[in-house]
């Protein structure tokens, strides 16, 4: 299965909806100066979905040798309307479920 096909299926059994890819964009986040982020997002259409007609996805590794790998989906729904905009949503995303995990 090739990376592009796992992010597609990985956006089926998320988001239940038919994912054809679009495009890759490669997409540079940085705060304060730094790079926080680098990465190619592919782009994908979606069919099925009731409120999303795209959805932007990648995959990193981890630390954590019981799940090697992470896939990233975001659905494109305002604010989500590009990549660097799903990208940032997902850093958000991370650092509010860090925050959380640290208050319990």
């Amino acid at each position: 299965m090739t990376y592009v096909e796992d992010l597609r299926d990985t956006i089926r059994r998320l988001h239940g909806a038919e994912a054809q890819h679009v495009e890759s964009v490669p997409v540079k986040e940085s705060f304060q100066g730094k790079t926080v982020w680098e990465g190619i997002v592919e782009v994908f259409e979606l069919r099925g979905h009731p409120k999303a007609t795209h959805a932007y996805a990648w995959a990193h590794e981890t630390d954590d040798p019981q799940k090697p790998k992470r896939h990233v989906t975001v659905l494109r729904i305002p604010p989500v309307v590009s990549p660097v905009t799903a990208v940032r949503s997902a850093i958000a995303q991370e650092f509010k479920n860090l925050g959380t995990a640290e208050e319990e």
